[in-house]
């Protein structure tokens, strides 16, 4: 996965954050990913994510990296 992102960023000229979550905005289902913002650049990260587009095949090889994982204490 992080081979991934790290192609994905470096074509975009993007940080690995912001390729993350603008993957993680575009998932179906998945309406706002929770953040923690620790300096000021995390912040920045995530408000760039919003205008981040990734296209079918970016989002096709991150999602062919994805391994989901069942939720605790939900069967």
């Amino acid at each position: 996965m992080a081979e991934t992102l790290a192609s994905v960023a470096a074509r975009r000229g993007t940080s690995h954050a912001q390729v993350a979550l603008a993957w993680l905005l575009q998932k179906p289902g998945i309406t706002a990913p929770i953040i923690g913002a620790s300096k000021p650049a995390h912040l920045d990260d995530a408000v760039a994510a919003l205008e981040l587009n990734l296209d079918n095949a970016e989002l096709a090889a991150l999602e062919a990296q994805y391994l989901p994982h069942a939720v605790v204490g939900f069967d």
